[in-house]
Parts: C-alpha cells; structure tokens; sequence
C-alpha cells in the first residue's frame, strides 16, 4: 500500500482535477441514433477514442487492486424494488424493503458517481431491482451524462417500462441497453416472473432498435428444464435483428435453491446451437469483457455466453458495485461490504472516501470461491425436470420447439408463431406434447423426479371398513382425529382423461388456443389443487405436501388429453384425495381453456391409480 500515495501524486501531476483529456474535448459519446456534426478530426469517434487512449492520466490507485486489475465500470443499483417476482431471483411475495431513509438519495448517488469517474471510472450502468421504476431515473441519466470522462451510461432493465421511457432516457444520454427476457412463449413469460407483459417487453425492445440502439442486448438466464429448449429459437431472432442474445449460466443467490442440475453450462449450448449452425464462428473478445460472443455468418446480430460457473473471467474483472443502500461490492458473489453511504452522511472528506474505497477494492480477491462442483450433465440430465418450491411454482419441462419463423411476428409485433407438433419420445406410440412438474420440501435435498420413484407396489386388497369414517355416532358430519396416527411416508397417483375431440385437440397440440398455452394453465391449475384441497373438500385435513407432479400427455388416436397426479407427503393421514384433486381441476381447467371451441369435451375416468403408506396396506389399481 505504501506505492499508492506516490501513485497518486503522480497522477495528479499529469491531469487537472477533472476527468478530461489535456485538450479539453469533450468525451461523453452522441445518444445511439443521433448523427453527429461535423469536426475537426479529433472529434471523429474512432479517431477521438484512439486520442484518449493514448492521452489518458494514468488510472487511480485506489481503484487499482493487488493483481493489478483497474476497475473502470462501476453499476449503481437505483433501488431495490422490482414489478416482477422472477422465480430464480425472487420470492413469490417479495422482499424485505430496506427503509427509504437508508437508501440512497439522488445527491449521493450522483456524489459517488463523480467521485468514481474522476478516479478513472468511465462506464456506469444503471441496475436494481428494476432500475426504471425509480422516478427520477432520466434525470439520474442527464446528470451522468454531464460528467466528464465517463463514455457509456447503461441500465438493464427487465423492460416493463421500456418502451415508454426509452425516448427520454435516451435523450438524457442513455447510452447502452440490457433486457432480461429469459423465454419467447408468453404464457411461460408470465410463469416465471409470476406476472403479465410479455409483449410490454417485446415493444420495449422494438423501441430500441427504432432508436437506433445496436446491438440491443438481450440477457437470458438459461435453466434446464425451464427454457433451454429455446436456445435456437433465440439464436433465430439474431438472423433479422440488431441483438446481443447473451445467454447467462445460471448463478446461486440467496434464496434461488441453485443446484448444479439446473444449470446448462457454457459448453453444452455451445453444442447445441452448433448441432444446428456448424458455421457459428468466435468473435474476438473484447478487454475486460465477461461474454464469449459469437455471430453466424449472414446474420445481423450476435450470440454471447456469462460463463461466471464454468469459466469464471475473474482474472480480467475490472467491475465495482454500489447497492441501493450505499455499500460497495468489490465480487458478485463476495459477502464483504464497507458502506460509503454511513462515511458520506458522517462527513468524510472526498480523501477519506478514496482510502475507504481503496482499501476495499486492494482486499478484492484474486478469483471468487468454488463455489459449486461442476460436473458434465449427462444426457439424462438434460432431460430432467425443473424443481417445484411447495410454496411456489419453481419450473417447468416442456418438448417441443419453437416456430422458427418468431423473427417475422417481432417484426410485426405481433404474438409468436405456434408451436411446431411435438415430438415422438422414444419408446412411444402415441404423439406428445409433455408438461411435467414436481415438488421437494428442502428437508430432502436428493431431487425426486419420476425417472428415479419406484413404482407403487400392491401387498393385497386395501381393507374396507364396514362404516363411514367420516360421521359421528350420531350420522353427523364429523374429521377424523388422526392425532395418534404414525407418521409415514405417503404417495398417490391418480389420474383423469379429458376427451376433447379433434379441433381442441389439434388446437392444443399446435399450441393455437386464443386463450393461450391450456397444457400449461392445466398443469398449474392442478398443483394449485393439490396444495388447497383442505379448503375444497370440507373434512379433509391439511396436509403439507412435499412433492407435487402433474403430467398431461396427448393421445393422438383419441383426441384425448391423460392427465396423472402425483402428490407425495410424510404424515398421520393419506394424500389420495390431493391427488384426486389436482387430476380433477386440471381436467377442469382445460376444459375451461377450450370450450370456446367444442362444447362437446367429456371429462371421463377421474380414479386413483395407487396409495402407499397406509396403515391398511398399499393400494395398486392393475
């Protein structure tokens, strides 16, 4: 540490007290769209940016850490607010807020920001929560894009309010774009963020290809069993579209339930995509840059991959992070923090700030931990399916493909083209069109999933009793007292048919439906079911389920859609009727889903395939 004073004064020898190059050119960069005027040759952007480089004061040392890394991009969280619950980001209701008074104000956050690019910061991106929510996001923007020396403002956004503030923003001198879209089917848009607008994203990102925004980046987070299966249909929409699709290893936060199984490493969509564009060729890698881009040859955007799992590019990191309550983070995934917001309330001089700031980023190490093993998925792996939380809807498996055609309905803003038929899964002899979902309580860490559940066997018939359970001695109505009941492992299977006929059919197989995705509503509907029998079905007891599947498969010969529930808890009392109910409401529910099309659609075979743990014995439907 003893170098950093004579650093410092050297540096402040060969530059004035701003920011700025000797011959006083200005070096924020003109809003994406605009034509800039004529000037003299320096002027020019690729002559001024070589000017820069070659006349810039040496970087500040307190922004310099141990391995030499100089960090210039410092992203400022605006809030901690977000208008979506992404499902691996956030719980279903939310966080716990910091008060208002211990976040931020304007004034600090623009204190902090011209403290940083004096001492040789020079990009900026605006983050959250959702950064657009903030009120005074644009004059946020305009009071940055007043700073010298800093060249690139950038917000990512989840792109809600895009479309919208996107021409003031851009005016103020928003300079770079990242949106968070991690699927192209509504109806799966809406069950991960747990919200509605999908094409309120759509029209956010057309509104910065309009303004001229190139490349836009798009960030999608990818999660086996939820939207891999997209990973082409992104790549198509580069063909067309001036996009950065970067596809995003998914990371470990608090309260995600990261395991390595849903994540879909670097490699292994790499191989994809190239299965289907052997040409995909590499792109140079910028400095400092966390992406590996790729382009195909023709196409007019570009594809990248964050491989923060598997590749780590720790060694060239030269990021910083405010959060929305003033600390810094030197790592993403680094559980240190000093807080300048407490030293800039209590006075501390702008020298006090920088030997603060330094002695945080001189502590940064030189990679993040290990944090996970990571093994190779094997192919069975990739066809696993996505872990559902009891207290909320975690994933979903779905095999088919998406309409190669997507780039023409962005084009015309209008909803994506249908589904492609579904595949024929080996061994069999029916077309398919699957959904599958399972729960697992975090009591059990060893995943459940029905490649791994032994069938249910029978020990013989299921005793009967000669009287109802359920009526007192008087023939009242009366719950059972399970009070003394042993505690065992219970699991039942029940399922239904929904006879729809060949238009709804082919309708919901081609995934058509003006309502939108039925397999999908059907599924949700029926774990929904499982998990509020006691409050349908009025002497049922309560019972807290550790694992739900609900598995809808199309039988083509019939027209018809089988439905199979799975509900699985350790306890005093059964889960048949969980089962029983979430086969019913999700035939329910997609009758419900088109019977605007047929009324003619029977619901037929509403039975219990099987129940285990009881102390009358096994029950096996043959």
């Amino acid at each position: 540490m003893a170098a950093r004073p004579v650093s410092r004064m050297v540096r402040l020898l060969l530059r004035p007290g701003t920011r700025s190059c000797s011959s006083g050119l200005p070096v924020s960069q003109p809003h994406p769209g605009e034509v800039s005027p004529p000037n003299p040759a320096p002027e020019e952007p690729s002559t001024r940016r070589q000017f820069l480089r070659e006349h810039v004061a040496p970087f500040s040392a307190f922004l310099t850490d141990n391995f030499g890394r100089q960090h210039s991009y410092l992203r400022i969280s605006l809030t901690e607010k977000c208008n979506l619950r992404c499902q691996y980001c956030m719980p279903e209701e939310g966080i716990s807020l910091t008060p208002k008074a211990e976040l931020l104000t304007t004034e600090e956050i623009l204190t902090l920001a011209r403290l940083f690019v004096k001492e040789g910061v020079d990009k900026i991106r605006l983050t959250g929560g959702e950064p657009l929510i903030r009120p005074d996001v644009v004059d946020i923007v305009a009071q940055l894009h007043r700073l010298e020396g800093l060249r690139t403002i950038g917000v990512t956004t989840n792109g809600m309010n895009l479309a919208r503030l996107l021409p003031q923003l851009q005016k103020a001198g928003l300079s770079a774009i990242n949106i968070s879209l991690d699927t192209l089917v509504p109806a799966k848009f809406e069950f991960i963020v747990r919200r509605k607008g999908f094409h309120k994203v759509m029209e956010g990102i057309h509104k910065a290809i309009e303004l001229g925004y190139s490349p836009v980046k798009v960030n999608c987070v990818v999660m086996r069993g939820l939207n891999e299966d997209e990973l082409l249909d992104f790549v198509a929409l580069t063909k067309g579209l001036p996009l950065d699709v970067r596809f995003i290893e998914y990371m470990p936060f608090d309260g995600n339930k990261w395991n390595f199984k849903k994540m879909v490493s670097y490699k292994e969509m790499l191989d994809t995509i190239r299965q289907q564009w052997p040409e995909l060729e590499k792109l140079p890698e910028e400095e400092s840059s966390t992406a590996k881009a790729f382009k195909i040859p023709g196409f007019q955007g570009q594809v990248s991959f964050i491989t923060s799992m598997s590749e780590h590019f720790c060694g060239t990191c030269n990021r910083l992070r405010i959060t929305a309550d003033g600390n810094l983070k030197v790592c993403l995934f680094g559980n240190s923090e000093v807080s300048l917001r407490d030293h800039l309330r209590a006075g501390a001089s702008e020298q006090e700030l920088l030997t603060i700031i330094g002695a945080a980023v001189g502590r940064k190490k030189r990679q993040h931990a290990a944090l996970f093993p990571m093994p190779r998925a094997s192919p069975q792996a990739r066809l696993s399916i996505f872990s559902w939380d009891p207290r909320c809807v975690q994933g979903l498996s779905r095999q088919t493909s998406f309409s190669n055609q997507m780039v023409t309905s962005w084009k015309r803003y209008s909803h994506p083209q249908p589904h492609t038929p579904a595949q024929q899964w080996p061994g069999s002899g029916c077309l398919q069109r699957h959904y599958s979902s399972h729960v697992h309580s975090d009591a059990n860490s060893k995943c459940l999933s029905s490649a791994s559940q032994a069938p249910a066997t029978c020990s013989g018939p299921l005793p009967t009793s000669d009287q109802l359970t359920h009526v007192d001695s008087e023939g009242r109505a009366a719950m059972v007292d399970v009070g003394r009941k042993p505690e065992t492992e219970r699991v039942a299977v029940a399922s239904a048919l929904v006879l729809l006929g060949p238009v709804a059919f082919e309708l919901v197989r081609q995934n058509q439906l003006k309502k939108g995705d039925a397999l999908l509503v059907a599924q949700l509907a029926g774990i929904q079911a499982a998990k509020l029998t006691s409050q349908l079905i009025p002497l049922c007891h309560q019972v807290a389920l550790s694992h739900v599947q609900v598995q809808l498969e199309l039988k083509s010969t019939s027209h018809a859609v089988a439905i199979q529930a799975t509900c699985r808890a350790r306890g005093p009392t059964g889960v048949e009727m969980e089962a029983l109910t979430s086969a019913s409401v999700a035939a329910l529910a997609l009758y419900d889903m088109c019977k605007a099309v047929s009324r003619d659609i029977v619901v037929s075979e509403v039975k219990l395939i099987s129940k285990t743990g009881g102390q009358r014995g096994d029950f096996h439907r043959a």
